[in-house]
Formats: structure tokens, C-alpha cells, sequence
């Protein structure tokens, strides 16, 4: 095995190694579009309809469900010079913590009992300036979170973990 052999080796072993667990923080829906985020404690998650109640539910399953880290929220807030950031202005479907969302890019991960697989980035749109305030889509630029399509259905709550599903 040459050196380059050995290095491919060594990194695709640690890309598979994701030994954290997140927590779902936050949970949103959005039922029509331009419509307020409503919050809620709980939604199912279905494999051929989406989230419970979300306009998104209606669309093809590479963008169900959109997931933001609680981690990215501060930076963001920290870019705009605010407090903080309402995730209901973000319009994003889930808020996690303690976990790096970008570390489940070609991946299936669980939320609670639902699995998912990330679909893309979730890039900021133009609204962002009119719900944060001018700088917004500029401070959200690669803070915007995921897309993910549900692989299996169930319920997610806040307080459910967020780790890598692997299959046995």
C-alpha cells in the first residue's frame, strides 16, 4: 500500500467515525409558505409526506425536513451583533445541538426513532434580511444548516438524540 493509499485509508476510517450525539432543541413548521414558523413540541415525520402539517410536506422528498445547528444560530446572532437568534426567523424545520450536521453529508442519521439522509446544504434565502435585519443572508452564508429526506417514518420530540444511524 503506498503512502497516498494508506492516507485515503486513514481518512475515509475517520469520515466514518462520529462517536457525538446531538438533541433536538427546537422544533418548527411552516403550514403555508411566507406563513409564520409555528412551534411545536412534537411532528411526525413521513416517509411520503413529510412533516405533519409543514407546506414542504407537499414537494419531493430531497428538501422534508431542514435542520439548523444551535451552535450556527449564535454564530450568526454573534455576526448580526445581537443577542440571539429566534429559530422561527431562521425557518428552519429542526434545531439541534452538540453535534456537526455537515458530518452526515452522503449519510442516514436518526432524529429520535425517525431516520433521515442529508440531501444538500440549506442555503439562506433573500427573506432573511426582512426577518434579522440587513447582513442576515451574508451572516447565515454557510450557517443555513441541511436538507434531509425521511428514510423512515415516526415522531421526533424535543429532547430526542441526533447520531448517526448505522446499519447493522
Amino acid at each position: 500500500m503506498t503512502r497516498n493509499e494508506s492516507h485515503t485509508t486513514d481518512l475515509q476510517r475517520i469520515i466514518q467515525t462520529l462517536p457525538q450525539t446531538g438533541r433536538v432543541d427546537w422544533i418548527g413548521i411552516r403550514p403555508q409558505r411566507d406563513a409564520p414558523v409555528q412551534v411545536v413540541s412534537e411532528v411526525m415525520a413521513d416517509i411520503t409526506s413529510g412533516l405533519s402539517g409543514d407546506h414542504y410536506s407537499k414537494h419531493d422528498g430531497s428538501r422534508q425536513v431542514t435542520l439548523i445547528q444551535a451552535e450556527h444560530l449564535s454564530a450568526v446572532a454573534n455576526f448580526l451583533q445581537i443577542e440571539q437568534v429566534d429559530p422561527a426567523l431562521a425557518r428552519r424545520n429542526i434545531v439541534v445541538s452538540g453535534i456537526n450536521l455537515l458530518a452526515f453529508k452522503d449519510r442516514q442519521f436518526r432524529v429520535g426513532d425517525v431516520v433521515l439522509e442529508m440531501t444538500g446544504i440549506c442555503h439562506p434565502c433573500t427573506k432573511l434580511e426582512r426577518h434579522l435585519g440587513p447582513g442576515a443572508y451574508n451572516a447565515m452564508r454557510g450557517h443555513s444548516g441541511i436538507t434531509a429526506k425521511i428514510v423512515r417514518s415516526g415522531r421526533i420530540h424535543i429532547g430526542d438524540t441526533v447520531q448517526l444511524y448505522l446499519t447493522v
